[in-house]
């Protein structure tokens, strides 16, 4: 599991661990990560042009530190000061000693076209709403000459607990983080910011509990690997059968959107289903491509024995049915007019569980919000979406989180994996019968929603090897995702 903290946390380990070490030795180890580092990315470093730019504080002290150390080797290496009287004084008064120029934020822009490596240090994990001038300037200027960045610790402009980018930030090719990931790092628009992430130990210490609750009750957010998926995919035993495997039950698809049924009740047999029941209009359509398929003229409730229900995916104006099934005592997948048509009180007040899996459009209806207040901030989204309805939400998008009923308290999950081919129609209805399926095989509703994510995102990859994809081509692809994370 990757674990990134919240910047709260981050900075109760570090004090705990400055008062266990000698003065500086953290700036020293960061420094000497982050010079490796641009050392990789320049590859030559004796007369190379390394530019960094400094803010006050730590971050720049680490950048100053790093630059010394490259400066010492050869490379003629530029500081910009954006507040000379705020610098910190040992780190440019060591890179003065090594042979470092100082540079006024008037001649940035001269070095800056000559420069072969760009190292923002601008602002670090504790920035908020937002770079202001001269900064916003120098980011806008550094991202038109393309020349490559690398950013200590966050790319400034990124806010660190939640991947929010205020105006201008930097772009960076590659971020080197210290100790810990932090949030913002995983999580668009910070995500797409930040490039490359390299994490440099510098011996920070927190407790598996650690990123859950702190730093003024926000938590942390994780993100699933290939060990943690294959410890939860469900495998059938000898003493299998369809409803140990799982039962699905699938209510979606109407005379309009019958390939909604269709890609969905694919999504829930190629994810494992020991059998899937469909309701709803589409039956012809399912049959013929399915023919395992057990069709029920409904309601669902009298369909037979399921495990779990995936109800909404191109459902129409069906509300009879989706009370139905928010009605039955199993796990509940409601998903894109289900979202819609479901009542929250209803919802709310379910005793099983319920996986609510809208994309950011859906998800800023029900809100009552704009859809780009939802993609600026879609860690605060999924968390508040989670918490009115007490459900485990999925907010599909570029980046795909999972968040418990807990609120704003519980660690979210991120999904790692996924190609922007995916962004394709039907992609969301393999998605939801994927994760229905394993609901029906017993996983957690925030289990299921974290592991279908991933495995549709493999498959999205596996499916598209760079090209344009269908939603019947990932589909297709999840076995081939499946024995990837086993490693079958």
């Amino acid at each position: 599991m990757r674990t990134a903290y919240p910047v709260e946390t981050v900075r109760a380990a570090e004090r705990e661990l400055m008062a266990r070490v000698p003065e500086g030795a953290l700036m020293q180890r960061a420094a000497a990560g982050l010079a490796v580092v641009c050392a990789e990315v320049l590859g030559k470093v004796y007369g190379s042009r390394v530019v960094l730019l400094v803010g006050s504080g730590d971050n720049g002290g680490d950048a100053l530190y790093a630059g010394a150390r490259l400066a010492r080797r050869g490379a003629g290496v530029s500081a910009v000061l954006l507040s000379p009287e705020r610098v910190h004084e040992g780190g440019v008064a060591a890179f003065r000693a090594a042979g470092g120029r100082v540079v006024a934020t008037g001649g940035a822009e001269g070095v800056l076209r000559r420069a072969d490596l760009v190292v923002d240090g601008i602002v670090g994990i504790g920035g908020k709403g937002g770079l202001r001038a001269p900064a916003a300037e120098l980011a806008a200027s550094v991202r038109e000459l393309r020349t490559p960045v690398v950013a200590v610790d966050l790319p400034s402009g990124v806010d660190a607990d939640s991947g929010v980018v205020v105006g201008e930030a930097v772009r960076a090719d590659v971020t080197v983080t210290f100790g810990v990931h932090k949030p913002g790092l995983l999580i668009d628009p910070g995500r797409e910011y930040a490039g490359v992430v390299r994490l440099v130990d510098i011996g920070l210490e927190l407790g598996a509990g650690a990123g859950a609750g702190a730093g003024g009750g926000v938590g942390g957010v994780e993100a699933l690997q290939y060990a943690d998926v294959a410890s939860l995919l469900p495998m059938p035993t000898g003493e299998s059968d369809k409803y140990r495997r799982g039962v699905v039950g699938i209510v979606a698809g109407s005379a309009r959107y019958p390939g909604a049924a269709v890609l969905a009740v694919a999504g829930a047999l190629r994810g494992g289903a020991g059998a899937v029941r469909y309701v709803g209009h589409a039956a012809d359509a399912v049959i013929a491509r399915f023919p395992e398929t057990l069709v029920s003229a409904g309601p669902p409730s009298k369909a037979g024995r399921v495990q779990a229900w995936v109800v909404g995916p191109g459902l129409g104006d069906d509300a009879e049915r989706l009370a139905d099934v928010v009605g039955a005592d199993v796990p509940v997948l409601i998903d894109a007019d289900g979202l819609r048509l479901a009542d929250a009180g209803a919802v709310r007040g379910r005793a099983a569980p319920t996986l609510l899996t809208p994309h950011a459009g859906e998800a800023a209806a029900l809100l009552g919000v704009a859809r780009e207040e939802v993609e600026r901030g879609r860690l605060d989204a999924v968390r508040e979406l989670a918490g009115r309805y007490g459900a485990t939400v999925l907010l599909k998008g570029s980046t795909t989180l999972v968040a418990d009923p807990g609120g704003r308290e519980g660690p979210v999950r991120v999904n790692p994996t996924g190609t922007p081919w995916l962004a394709t129609a039907g992609s969301g209805d393999v998605l939801s019968g994927l994760a229905g399926a394993l609901l029906a095989a017993g996983l957690g509703a925030r289990d299921a929603g974290s592991v279908g994510a991933y495995l549709h995102g493999l498959a999205g990859r596996r499916a598209a090897d760079g090209a344009p994809v269908g939603a019947h081509d990932v589909a297709e692809a999840i076995p081939l995702a499946w024995r990837d994370v086993r490693g079958d």
